[in-house]
């Protein structure tokens, strides 16, 4: 039976009557339940699908083997212990590392790819035996992880204002990135531990390659506001708006400018997820081919 769709539905309506039931009673008691549901849901409910999928498309063991590689157990270790490091060695790497300047976002891709792929290798350490589609279910499940935790701190920071608590803007919060979630952290680590599996669990050079790839998919994935930003204002921009920036002013912008602004951001989004989920494409054929070769 298939349980994600369940999984899904269930959070979901939970989640809505937290929701409505903190915003009409104002109990504040309630706001982490909010904070949780909403920022586990998507994760939580993408690796339970990925565990479906992988294990009916693949063997779950090896000739002679009696246990499967990937269980339950394992998955729940590197989604928590996976994502909880990675959050940490992050937060860490980046106020040591990352200042405000033009490469920010490339050593912010560059760490948080990091960690993830050193959290994927601690959790898997034990592992004997190891496919590609191992690599890319366990890589996803440590990506969510990541994903999860760091949404929920977007969300609690985004109930503190100016004018006290502002349950909107933390449900809007985590139900936009409840929606890019898998486009994200999940799918970046998929293919980044497709290809450390592949490897064997070593860092090839096939491995060091595919971490720069998706560092800089990641990179992209992050700038592409200001990206946005600069190719408006090259297609769009004003005399007098570039004159403003020169003395170091923020021009006003018009309606248009938005709507332009809005266009080339969510396009460029999803320029870089069609990427990622080709590049995803080609790691799980790959690892269809190795079944099929392991299976003779």
């Amino acid at each position: 039976m298939i349980v994600w769709p369940r999984v899904f539905l269930i959070g979901l309506v939970l989640w809505l009557a937290t929701v409505v039931v903190t915003g009409w009673t104002r109990n504040s008691n309630l706001v982490p339940t909010v904070v949780l549901f909403g920022s586990f849901l998507v994760p939580v409910t993408f690796v339970v699908w990925a565990y479906e999928r992988g294990t009916k498309r693949r063997p779950a063991t090896e000739p002679g083997m009696s246990t499967p590689r990937v269980t339950v157990e394992l998955m729940f270790m590197a989604f928590v212990v996976g994502g909880v490091l990675g959050v940490l060695g992050a937060s860490l790497l980046e106020s040591w590392l990352v200042r405000p300047s033009i490469l920010m976002y490339v050593l912010v891709g560059l760490i948080e790819e990091g960690v993830k792929l050193a959290a994927l290798m601690f959790v898997t350490r034990r592992m004997t035996a190891r496919s590609t589609m191992d690599g890319v279910i366990l890589g996803a499940t440590v990506g969510f992880g990541f994903a999860a935790f760091e949404s929920a701190g977007y969300a609690f920071n985004a109930l503190f204002t100016a004018d006290g608590l502002a349950l909107t803007q933390l449900v809007e919060t985590e139900v936009l990135r409840g929606v890019l979630t898998p486009v994200g952290h999940g799918l970046w680590t998929a293919i980044a531990g497709g290809a450390l599996f592949a490897a064997g669990g070593r860092l090839k050079r096939s491995v060091v390659l595919t971490y720069l790839g998706v560092s800089l998919l990641h990179a992209l994935w992050d700038s592409m506001s200001a990206i946005a930003i600069a190719i408006t204002l090259v297609l769009t921009g004003r005399a007098w708006q570039f004159e403003l920036l020169r003395i170091g002013r923020v021009p006003h912008v018009t309606e248009w400018q938005v709507h332009v602004y809005t266009l080339v951001n969510w396009a460029g989004l999803l320029a870089i997820s069609l990427v990622a989920l080709a590049w995803l494409g080609v790691a799980v054929r790959a690892g269809r081919r190795e079944r099929g070769i392991l299976s003779q």
